[in-house]
């Protein structure tokens, strides 16, 4: 149980807590309290928007809709991860739920997830639940199928973490709406338990800290299905012809990009070559363009050739940034043309915002 956050307690606990704050102009003021009480509070509530791409949705979520006056929540929580201050008090959030789930989020006494709700809006026995939580509305288009980018992830994570810090609460006083209201599906995409760890790894650093764990590797696998020459003296974009695997979805068919930024990656590319004679050299680079604009040529790893045929494997580690992707080029330094029998790429992807 706890007295509400100020403003300007809000405000300063987002902030240490490494979020990027937006005070929406008349947020201050803009609140439910007339229409029933605001606090005491016992934890925050996580929903998604389900708005479509054309909404703008921190003006839906101060103002409201004709069916259902804003605030409706504290804050918005965009997909860039900006914290949009939008509500200062009781906000149209979370509507009537379940006692037994209030009982457990107050005493923080449940297991990894809260008993089972069987109230909602409407229902004999539901708890005003506008009254007792904050509420982050976390921007998601559709049926909250869209994916969660790593920035708003983190956000909402601080953001709630900033509000249990200031209070004092733990990890469990953070809940889905579907686990307050029995006809609710939000926030769908990720668990809540799963988002109550990282809440709890959050709370146990010093406000600010928590940067979130490193992201699953996206998985990039490229060849190519038939052997080609190389001419003499000019520099050529290996062409992946062949695509296996394609996790970034950053390879277009036949191109020769294999990795988008922003991003960091890390693999190698294993060549084949034929024809290239004993103690002839190729080079290889890896390029950045964009566009089809050439930018930027990283150093060059010289092959010698054996005679028969010559293999080699060249390392591919960078980062790359926004508006960047990356090629590997080659150019035949022998007098002959050289024959690409073989190209194998695989590279581990991790996409930055």
């Amino acid at each position: 149980m706890a007295t509400p956050l100020t403003a300007d307690r809000l405000v300063a606990a987002l902030q240490a807590e490494g979020c990027s704050v937006r005070e929406v102009s008349g947020w201050r003021t803009n609140n439910r309290n007339h229409k029933g009480p605001w606090g005491p509070v016992h934890g925050v509530v996580i929903h998604h928007t389900v708005t479509g791409p054309d909404t703008d949705v921190v003006e839906l979520i101060f103002h409201g809709h004709s069916a259902l006056p804003g605030p409706l929540a504290t804050g918005c929580i965009t997909k860039d991860g900006v914290v949009h201050l939008t509500g200062n008090g009781r906000a149209n959030h979370a509507g009537g739920g379940d006692g037994d789930v209030l009982d457990a989020v107050i005493g923080e006494s449940y297991g990894t997830y809260p008993p089972p709700t069987h109230e909602h809006d409407g229902s004999a026995g539901a708890v005003d639940g506008n009254a007792r939580f904050y509420g982050w509305e976390c921007e998601n288009k559709g049926d909250g199928r869209d994916p969660w980018p790593p920035a708003q992830y983190l956000a909402m994570v601080r953001a709630t973490a900033a509000v249990c810090r200031a209070h004092g609460w733990g990890h469990k006083s953070a809940i889905g709406h579907l686990e307050w209201s029995d006809w609710k599906i939000d926030p769908r995409g990720f668990d809540m338990a799963g988002f109550r760890r990282d809440v709890a790894d959050a709370l146990a650093l010093p406000a600010g800290r928590w940067e979130g764990e490193d992201p699953m590797p996206q998985y990039v696998n490229l060849g190519v299905d038939a052997q080609y020459q190389l001419t003499p003296g000019a520099w050529n974009s290996v062409e992946f012809t062949e695509e296996w695997t394609d996790e970034t979805g950053d390879h277009a068919a036949g191109g020769s990009v294999f990795a988008r930024g922003p991003a960091r990656f890390s693999g190698t590319l294993s060549l084949h070559f034929e024809g290239l004679p004993a103690g002839g050299t190729l080079q290889a680079r890896m390029s950045e363009y964009e566009g089809d604009q050439h930018q930027v040529d990283h150093p060059i790893h010289e092959i010698v050739g054996t005679g028969g045929g010559t293999f080699a494997v060249l390392p591919l580690a960078k980062r790359l940034a926004s508006g960047r992707s990356m090629r590997v080029r080659l150019l035949n330094q022998a007098a002959v043309p050289v024959t690409v029998a073989g190209a194998v790429l695989t590279v581990l992807v991790w996409p930055e915002t």
